[in-house]
């Protein structure tokens, strides 16, 4: 279960077995992790269902294994091929999920990950990893580096500007199972989720394979594949394996021509909201204070979003979906149209 996707158990993960379970990707959304916000964006739920089944597919072509097992519909399984009509559910391989134990030390909240050893298997790296093949307005590295990020531990020689396309990808990872994600080093990582010096490697050369994958289906929509992330688990014989969704809007930051074509544009619009300062501030008291629901400390809640601007993202992931894949499943005008229709907008609203 998530802020934007429902989980349905078939069958328990065991200890030495995975078990099979069901998303039923949703028309929620969720921005700065606040989790679910007002408003439903119509039928994203089998845009982003789509989006991520074929490139699992294609992931699986490169011998790359995933959670994937294919489309549920009218009770049965298919792929992306025997597809008729729009599916927002996916059936997937379902493995162990152990959380990291949270406990108070000097006024400071912070996680117990013991249970991560390098003998343990058949369970959900508690990390998020990302790639990022440029620096986009909005990107969380500029805020990191003026908290103190040093452009060195990013593998820069130089201090970054917005919009910067990098020569070689910079390699991100993140917590995934704590109340905030917190971006660590890949050091701390390795250390926190038991994984060896092996391991870190095959998970960095994976994220570079399904980077390239994405930036590639992504040029046929002509969108640029800014950055994006990925999540991978151990199978029981603690093989690696990519595991939630991939090479959609929501894990994705696509732009053409500079627009945003992703989730990016909501997360822009609520930037500019009494909210978004809120959360800001909330989220820094909850640190300062040792607070694991930083949502609490909050002194408002998030508004909805304007109409016209909710239509145009409807739009987008349906169109996106369309020529990502290729499938044209959603009866909607081009991409490059819903575009023009954003550009239209931010201009009106100056």
């Amino acid at each position: 279960m998530g802020s934007v996707k429902d989980l349905e158990v078939v069958k328990n993960p065991m200890k030495g077995e995975m078990g099979i379970a069901r998303f039923r990707f949703s028309d929620r959304y969720s921005v700065f992790d606040w989790g679910e916000m007002p408003d439903l964006i119509e039928e994203k739920g089998a845009a982003l269902c789509i989006m991520s089944a074929y490139c699992f597919e294609r992931l699986e072509k490169k011998r790359i294994k995933t959670h994937y097992r294919g489309f549920v519909q009218n009770g049965r399984l298919v792929t992306t091929d025997r597809l008729k009509r729009p599916c927002n559910v996916m059936e997937i391989d379902f493995v162990n999920v152990f959380h990291p134990i949270p406990y108070r030390e000097a006024g400071k909240l912070k996680y117990d990950y013991s249970v991560f050893t390098p003998d343990l298997t058949n369970f959900l790296i508690p990390l998020e990893i990302m790639y990022r093949n440029s620096l986009p307005e909005g990107s969380s590295v500029f805020k990191r580096l003026k908290r103190g990020l040093k452009p060195e531990d990013l593998g820069l020689n130089h201090y970054p500007n917005h919009g910067e396309k990098l020569k070689e990808p910079i390699l991100d990872v993140s917590t995934k199972l704590e109340e905030r994600d917190r971006y660590i080093t890949w050091s701390e990582a390795q250390k926190i989720a038991g994984l060896t010096e092996e391991e870190i490697a095959e998970i960095k050369a994976i994220l570079l394979e399904a980077n390239g994958l994405i930036t590639k289906i992504a040029s046929r929509a002509n969108l640029t594949n800014e950055d994006g992330k990925v999540e991978l688990a151990f199978d029981p014989q603690r093989k690696l394996i990519l595991v939630d969704a991939i090479g959609t809007l929501d894990e994705c930051r696509f732009t053409h021509k500079g627009f945003h074509v992703s989730k990016e544009i909501a997360r822009q619009y609520y930037k500019k909201t009494k909210w978004y300062m809120d959360v800001e501030k909330a989220k820094k008291e909850a640190d300062t204070k040792g607070i694991k629901d930083w949502k609490s400390l909050c002194k408002s809640q998030p508004p909805h979003l304007d109409p016209a601007l909710e239509k145009i993202i409807c739009n987008a992931y349906k169109a996106a979906a369309n020529e990502l894949t290729g499938l044209g499943l959603f009866d909607i005008s081009s991409l490059a149209d819903v575009i023009e229709e954003y550009q239209i907008y931010l201009g009106e609203q100056k």
